[in-house]
């Protein structure tokens, strides 16, 4: 009888362990997806503000400003399908369909695409350059160099900070798998769970 009650006092505390960890898990994946969902609607509130600003101004302006225009509502059309996909990706994510590895996994492949867009940030910041200094050259591009390198430039400056302020709001967020991943202890040939009450 005693062996009975201790097992079955065993198992209840491990159906009640798996329980806490999957209801921890929903909550660190619902938060998550939250936070992409914010940043794409960031992401998508610039584009479409581009995009119009863009076109209105596009017409009421000449030379290099109408070029800056144009190529900000270009530039944008293609950062608002990237918010949509993204913000829909977030959306239809089930928070509870990612077990403790695919948690972990899915919060630092995404941090490692903001830093990968980061630095492909840099490289459009480069390209503006370079084609404001292909406009000093003169020649029947001229405004059209100097506007679109000023519009890359500045879209460029904020993909990189948005996508900077992104990665370290993500990365603030890994300490919250510590209480589960402190719990989880491996000798080299078996891994196991340590309840603490």
């Amino acid at each position: 009888m005693k062996r009975f009650f201790i097992t079955w006092t065993l198992c209840c505390l491990g159906i009640f362990a798996l329980a806490q960890t999957d209801a921890f898990l929903e909550t660190v994946n619902r938060d998550r997806l939250q936070r992409q969902k914010t940043g794409m609607m960031v992401l998508g509130g610039w584009a479409a503000g581009n995009i119009a600003t863009g076109l209105i101004l596009r017409g009421q302006t000449e030379g290099p400003a109408r070029h800056f225009h144009t190529m900000n509502a270009g530039w944008n059309a293609v950062n608002l399908l990237i918010a949509g996909f993204g913000y829909y990706g977030a959306m239809n994510g089930d928070p509870t369909s990612f077990d403790l590895y695919q948690t972990v996994q899915e919060q630092h492949k995404f941090q490692k695409i903001l830093l990968f867009n980061a630095g492909l940030d840099v490289g459009y910041m480069a390209a503006g350059l370079y084609l404001i200094e292909r406009s000093r050259r003169g020649g029947d591009k001229a405004d059209q160099f100097k506007g679109f390198g000023r519009s890359i430039i500045l879209q460029g400056g904020f993909l990189f900070a948005f996508d900077l302020v992104n990665y370290f709001i993500h990365a603030s967020h890994n300490e919250d798998l510590q209480p589960l991943m402190s719990s989880i202890r491996f000798d080299g040939q078996n891994i196991g769970l340590v309840l603490t009450f």
